[in-house]
């Protein structure tokens, strides 16, 4: 079958599949009274409590059955991928399933969050650095270079995984941005991985060809499921993915840009991301040493609802400049 045809049919299995998922995951979440609490100071989103979560629940299984059926889990990288994803979502599901228990916006305790983030990244990241399709070996983008981290790989992939996981799940507040944003970041990935499965992969190495297609097939799996989702999950949203999409989506992000040893373009696909880290780590900071807060609230997104953009406004702001960070990321590659 063409590589292009196939890829297709991938994104549209992954649609159909995640939305047919959709309504019973719906149903049930409101059967079981799964309502997302909504914290205190976040006053504008007080109409917003009571809807459902968990919602990442939808595309993890549009995406598994997907990626099944179109043969990723049957190579390495590609099974490798969708588990990570899946661990990452499983971590989210406990938080999010103890805060509807609880009926309160506190999951999980900070460092069994942490804890459970961190063993994944371990053992991804050692799996990366003795696997022969990855090894410990960068590209620099916009240049030809590649770099042999060695040993300092490890850790340089272990706060990889950190920090994507935990700055997608800072950027998820308002309805469809984190959907919207990521799907723009995985169209980008799934660009980068067609041009080298058509230029770069050696094909005197079949082997490594199929390991990069099952990643392919795996990302765009992701976009399809993500793109269902989307429909659900835009203002005024239907359900949430809660952290149980969140942290899965960082850890996909991450794990597919080590895979095709590109790690450095999530500075790129995750620009809107970074902002949230960024503007949270500033707000902390500047708070402790001079008891002043530079953003009305942090992450930047609650800022700009604050300063009275309309949130339908603030998730195509950062969707555009992440389709242009992904547009970047290509090039950073292509050229």
């Amino acid at each position: 079958m063409n590589i292009y045809v196939k890829y297709l049919l991938v994104t549209i299995v992954a649609f159909a599949t995640t939305f047919i998922f959709a309504y019973p995951v719906i149903k049930f979440m409101k059967r079981l009274k799964a309502g997302q609490p909504i914290l205190s100071y976040v006053d504008k989103h007080e109409g917003k409590s009571g809807t459902p979560t968990m919602g990442g629940i939808m595309f993890l299984a549009g995406m598994c059955v997907t990626a099944a059926a179109f043969g990723a889990m049957s190579f390495t990288l590609g099974a490798v991928a969708v588990a990570v994803t899946l661990c990452y979502g499983l971590i989210g599901f406990l938080d999010d399933f103890i805060k509807v228990r609880t009926k309160h916006n506190q999951g999980l305790k900070a460092y069994q969050k942490v804890i459970g983030q961190a063993g994944v990244a371990i053992i991804v990241t050692i799996f990366c650095y003795r696997n022969p399709y990855v090894t410990s070996t960068i590209a620099i983008p916009f240049t030809d270079i590649t770099v042999d981290l060695s040993w300092g790989y490890i850790p340089f992939c272990f706060i990889l995984f950190i920090a994507m996981t935990n700055a997608v799940n800072l950027t998820d507040g308002l309805d469809g941005l984190v959907a919207k944003t990521s799907t723009a970041g995985f169209t980008a990935l799934a660009a980068i991985i067609v041009y080298m499965l058509a230029t770069v992969a050696d094909e005197s190495n079949p082997a490594y060809r199929q390991q990069l297609d099952s990643v392919g097939v795996f990302t765009f799996a992701m976009i399809g499921a993500l793109l269902a989702f989307i429909w659900f999950n835009s203002n005024p949203a239907k359900i949430f993915m809660g952290d149980t999409g969140s942290l899965s989506i960082g850890g996909a992000l991450a794990v597919v840009t080590v895979f095709i040893k590109n790690p450095f373009i999530n500075l790129l696909i995750g620009i809107m991301y970074v902002v949230s880290c960024i503007s949270v780590i500033v707000q902390v900071l500047v708070y402790k040493a001079k008891k002043k807060r530079v953003f009305l609230m942090a992450p930047y997104h609650h800022h700009l609802e604050y300063k009275g953009i309309k949130e339908s406004k603030i998730v195509t702001y950062y969707t555009l400049i992440t389709v242009i960070g992904g547009l970047i990321a290509v090039i950073s590659v292509v050229v």
